[in-house]
């Protein structure tokens, strides 16, 4: 397709597109609560549509108090009867597809329902959103005169019983539109590869002889796939290989961790970054300015979002919150309402909200990832953004690191112990744990005060992990790919022990 074509294409679906998006600007809770009057409407007839009588909800209010908060595992049973092939569940439309996700933390393999309303009205609208925000700020870009390169997970579909379960990337690669496949690299064939470890190969050989102008994947897999490419290329940085290379859309992980890696292979100023919020459940919110960590929350692709302050989080007294009772600075457990029969679903992610008008976030962390053993209230976001700073201050680079609290025995206070790999380790590791240290009191008050005078907490404790440590565990667990995360911060010892083992061993994959 002609680039002045596909550009004049872009042109009108974004100003088509604003127009949309001025409701939910404008008026963001009058859309929210219209959104769920459809959703209620639409699975009324549905065997949990009956069940809590969705026909006669009125409000809100009815629908809180009405229909209880779940997990997945208080609806894996109906999702298990809904890949068995059964229909009118949850959802009153089929459900084709099932995006199978083990998160960060757990073996057992989760099946997120993905409805032809969320593939098309959530996820494929979110990536035309993305583009179009994009191309609305940068208005001299040349985007869609080359190929964006696309990394996804590495699972196959897998055909079962009628319904096809995999990788959400791999459910959306397989459906996507033809200008989408047009304009992305590698194929779909070597996208969809099974082999990680091959797949990652045959990515490289492919996309170095394309004109890639974007880049799109988790920062920490995608950070390894470039480093292939310099290596196989002997290029420095990818400017080299791709002279016309302009953004990263990236989501998934924290991008701070990785950001000094990426502006040393990607050195231009005029470099973007866009950051965005998806998940299995669905595509949550995009970045819409240039240069900017904040988020704006899409409030019209089939969600309907509820929030439970962390405080109350777990509590008896849990309390849960519309969108329009959220405060500027609190963080918040997300709950989701979705047109693929996700009702009141926990997604375990947390979210601090940094404006009201218009809605905006940031990532903040997991629900089940923090620390919390000695009252320190760790969490992902505070962990961080000390480490950036620390490895900013002593000039080093990290590859991945995970967290986990070193319990009270008899008279011995508690510590952190944290197991780093390093891609360029400080020149003093004891200096460098102190710097974190100081770094972390100063970004939490509750890990200052536990922390005074050595009252609850040590000095936290460093690790250094071998070349490959991470890899070799996710190796190990067959969770190689775009879509496994390392657990960052945990209250048990578990992973960090496991970790702590196989880093006195030879390299897994060697």
């Amino acid at each position: 397709m002609p680039i002045p074509l596909v550009n004049s294409i872009a042109s009108w679906f974004l100003k088509k597109r604003f127009h949309q998006m001025e409701l939910f600007l404008k008026y963001p809770n009058e859309v929210q609560r219209e959104l769920l009057h459809v959703l209620l409407e639409t699975a009324k007839n549905t065997e949990f549509g009956k069940k809590y009588d969705f026909a006669s909800i009125r409000n809100y209010e009815e629908f809180r108090e009405r229909v209880p908060v779940r997990s997945y595992e208080e609806y894996e049973s109906m999702i298990e009867r809904s890949r068995l092939g059964e229909n009118n569940i949850f959802w009153p439309s089929t459900i084709k597809w099932f995006a199978k996700s083990s998160g960060t933390t757990s073996a057992k393999s989760k099946f997120i329902p993905v409805s032809q309303e969320s593939l098309e009205d959530c996820h494929f609208a979110a990536g035309k959103d993305l583009l179009c925000m994009y191309l609305n700020n940068n208005e001299g870009s040349q985007l869609f005169t080359g190929k964006s390169l696309r990394l996804g997970g590495s699972k196959e579909l897998y055909k079962e019983n009628g319904t096809s379960f995999g990788d959400l990337s791999a459910i959306i690669i397989d459906n996507m539109p033809f200008w989408a496949d047009f304009s992305s690299t590698p194929s779909s064939e070597i996208s969809l590869m099974s082999d990680w470890e091959h797949k990652m190969k045959a990515i490289v050989n492919e996309t170095i002889q394309e004109n890639v102008t974007s880049l799109a994947g988790v920062p920490s897999w995608m950070l390894v796939l470039l480093n292939e490419v310099l290596e196989a290329t002997g290029k420095e940085n990818l400017f080299e290989i791709w002279n016309n290379l302009e953004v990263y859309f990236h989501g998934g992980v924290s991008f701070e961790p990785y950001k000094d890696q990426y502006t040393k292979i990607l050195p231009k100023n005029t470099f973007k970054y866009y950051e965005i919020y998806n998940a299995s459940e669905g595509f949550f919110a995009i970045q819409d300015l240039n240069d900017s960590s904040e988020l704006l929350l899409m409030l019209d692709y089939g969600i309907f979002y509820e929030f439970i302050p962390m405080d109350t989080h777990g509590a008896p007294d849990e309390k849960v919150i519309p969108l329009s009772e959220v405060e500027i600075g609190k963080n918040y457990a997300v709950v989701i309402t979705t047109n693929a029969g996700l009702w009141r679903y926990k997604i375990g992610d947390t979210v601090r909200f940094t404006s009201v008008s218009p809605y905006r976030v940031k990532v903040s962390g997991r629900t089940k990832h923090h620390i919390n053993v000695f009252g320190e209230e760790l969490i992902i976001e505070n962990a961080e953004e000390a480490l950036r700073k620390a490895t900013k201050v002593t000039n080093s680079e990290i590859v991945d690191y995970t967290v986990a609290p070193i319990f009270m025995k008899g008279k011995e206070k508690g510590a952190h112990e944290w197991v780093i790999e390093f891609k360029k380790a400080p020149e003093n590791l004891e200096e460098f744990g102190r710097i974190l240290d100081q770094n972390l009191q100063c970004v939490n008050s509750d890990y200052e005060a536990k922390r005074y005078n050595n009252t609850t907490l040590t000095i936290l404790k460093i690790r250094q992990a071998r070349e490959g440590l991470f890899y070799d565990w996710l190796k190990m667990k067959d969770k190689l790919g775009g879509q496994h995360k390392i657990p960052r911060l945990s209250n048990k010892r578990t992973y960090i022990d496991e970790l702590l083992i196989l880093n006195e061993v030879n390299s897994f994959s060697s």
